[in-house]
């Protein structure tokens, strides 16, 4: 793959799309710091990787399952109930979504 080469209209380009304003001192630092990030991730291009497996997550995770388990509460439904600004048919009522 051919490294990409970031230049003046690529950051221009760029700062129009995320409507920034860049002053020609930030515009060179800006393509010299991309161009710099650019190459350094290019040089993965060269790790011989055969017979590595893609990996798609690097952590080992995995679900932990438990069973619900309901616990004694000390608020009731006529206390949860009292808090809500509005109630209707023994349900809050809340404003229409759509």
């Amino acid at each position: 793959m051919d490294n990409m080469e970031v230049n003046q209209d690529t950051i221009a380009h760029l700062a129009k799309l995320s409507d920034f304003a860049l002053t020609e001192d930030e515009s060179v630092r800006l393509e010299a710091d991309i161009n710099g990030i650019v190459n350094y991730i290019s040089q993965l291009d060269e790790l011989d990787t055969t017979g590595v497996e893609p990996t798609y997550q690097v952590f080992e995770m995995e679900n932990i399952w438990r069973e619900d388990e309901i616990l004694p509460q000390e608020a009731d439904r006529e206390a949860l109930l009292g808090l809500a600004k509005e109630v209707k048919d023994n349900q809050i009522k809340v404003p229409k979504v759509l």
